[in-house]
């Protein structure tokens, strides 16, 4: 009997340390295969830097799709990450204001902390930096980060993608990247070619609203420029940098099908036209072919072939000159600084060819025209209203005036010789007479061209001309006119236009600069 349970005893105890030894031997197979799935750590300061990346962002330790968390200490609250920016811009070309864009090539660098990727405590030894280029980004979680006002961008390189990334011990990611970027600018030409425009350059968050992720300036040198980098046609004054919250939702989708708040970050420059381009190739002819114009004042009135060529051919010049200007421009519905000129020196051109119209009617007519006084008013207006001469009217006046009151005193019957006949007959002798009283004065009338002396009746009458005493007065009252042929006064009209014309443009000149500096 005790045998018996002296074999059971030694069965079950060899069972136990059987069992024992499979879990021991199971156990180990599973470590060394979590091992092989896991790369350890131990020993960082001798890995290579390839060899440290791959065991730092292996699966098991590391996701690139999910953002760097961080907690906050006291609220125990997830705290989205911080993204600061810097850019630095080495080339920005010129503005094509056709298009409303300009290009920009710049190196924009982003920076943020990853304790995923912090070293220092498995491997204290290394003091340096890990650099690497685009295959190394490709292994770490990027903010995705776009151009709201972009048109085109593309990252420059030759060989390979010009990328670089740094990953300190600390854990802090810096990516580097040089962008070409062709972006939107609105335009205001309104003081065109004396504008200056504000472009402005804004980057947002494409994926992460406001309560994953922050985009921030640095605080030292966020935007810069190469000293050495020069604009043609603009001048760079100056440039700020601003922070702002853009909602995304169903009407503004901004950033995709996500909605919310996300981060922008934007800085804008002030570029200012370079001026002395339009001035020698715009403004300076167009004055010279506006004084080309005023030559015709300078020839004949009648000389209408060298006068209509000259005219036509300086407004043609002058419209092909300010179409040229005008096609790098787009087609705005507002009144521009520019076509208040162009406006201004087509009137001045148009004047000379209405100034040779004018004088060259004027040239051609026959009759001489009299004129009160010799002074532009007097001299503009008998132009503009032609009549006959004074005399021609006056002689025509006073030959009807005679001619009536002569036939009105042909049928006047005297009264006096009707008493001194003594009967009721009339005596046609004295038709054209009135007499009154012998003692008294007698005025008689008669027609001028008929009476060539005046005399009295008897010797106590006394006989009065009322005709030849108003002709008189009228010849005392009288002004005196100037008579002048049409070929003077069309050169008197050529010749105040040579001062008239230039004396118009320097003070549409004087008002045209003072508006453009002052307003």
């Amino acid at each position: 009997m005790k045998q018996m349970y002296f074999v059971h005893f030694t069965n079950v105890f060899l069972i136990t340390i059987l069992c024992s030894n499979i879990q021991t031997i199971v156990g180990a197979a599973n470590d060394s295969n979590v091992d092989e799935n896991c790369p350890t750590l131990a020993n960082a300061d001798s890995l290579q830097y390839t060899e440290l990346i791959q065991r730092m962002t292996h699966v098991c330790r590391y996701d690139r799709l999910e953002r760097p968390i961080e907690y906050d200490k006291e609220t125990s609250k997830r705290l989205p990450i911080v993204v600061k920016m810097r850019i630095y811009v080495y080339l920005l070309q010129n503005l094509n204001s056709d298009l409303l864009q300009f290009k920009m090539h710049a190196l924009l660098q982003l920076s943020f902390q990853d304790k995923r990727l912090a070293y220092k405590e498995f491997a204290p030894e290394r003091r340096e930096t890990i650099l690497g280029q685009k295959h190394l980004s490709e292994r770490l979680w990027l903010p995705h980060i776009f151009f709201a006002n972009e048109r085109e961008s593309s990252i420059l390189g030759t060989d390979e993608k010009d990328v670089l990334t740094s990953i300190s011990r600390d854990g802090n990611v810096i990516i580097s990247t040089r962008i070409q970027a062709t972006l939107y600018c609105w335009m205001n030409f309104k003081k065109f070619p004396f504008d200056q425009q504000y472009c402005s350059t804004v980057l947002e968050s494409w994926m992460y609203n406001t309560s994953d992720l922050l985009l921030e300036w640095e605080d030292r040198a966020p935007i810069s420029f190469d000293p050495e980098m020069r604009l043609t046609e603009y001048n760079l004054g100056q440039y700020w940098h601003n922070t702002s919250i853009v909602l995304s939702d169903e009407v503004n989708m901004r950033h995709g099908a996500f909605q919310g708040n996300y981060s922008s970050l934007s800085y804008t420059v002030n570029l200012q036209r370079e001026i002395g381009f339009y001035l020698l190739d715009y403004y300076l002819p167009s004055m010279m072919i506006v004084a080309i114009s005023w030559v015709s004042f300078w020839l004949q009135a009648d000389a209408s072939p060298p006068r209509i060529m000259l005219g036509t051919s300086t407004m043609l010049s002058f419209i092909t000159l300010s179409s040229s200007q005008s096609k790098t421009l787009p087609k705005v519905s507002y009144i521009k600084v520019s076509e208040v000129w162009f406006i201004g020196c087509t009137f001045f051109i148009f004047g000379s060819l209405v100034e040779f119209a004018f004088v060259n009617t004027i040239w051609r007519r026959k009759e001489n025209i009299e004129l009160k006084k010799v002074n532009s008013k007097y001299i503009i207006k008998s132009t503009l209203t032609p009549r006959p001469s004074r005399r021609q009217i006056g002689g025509s006046l006073s030959n009807d005036s005679r001619a009536r009151s002569c036939s009105s005193l042909d049928n006047i019957v005297s009264s006096t010789e009707s008493v001194r006949n003594g009967n009721g007959t009339v005596n046609p002798a004295f038709n054209n007479y009135l007499t009154v009283h012998p003692n008294l004065p007698i005025i008689r009338t008669e027609c001028a061209d008929n009476v060539s002396v005046c005399s009295a009746r008897s010797n106590n009458d006394h006989v009065v001309d009322i005709d030849k005493d108003k002709d008189k007065d009228k010849e005392k009252d009288a002004p005196t006119f100037t008579t002048m042929t049409p070929q003077e006064i069309a050169m008197w009209i050529d010749r105040r236009s040579r001062l008239l014309f230039p004396g118009m443009f320097l003070a549409f000149n004087a008002v045209y600069w003072i508006f453009v500096y002052c307003f």
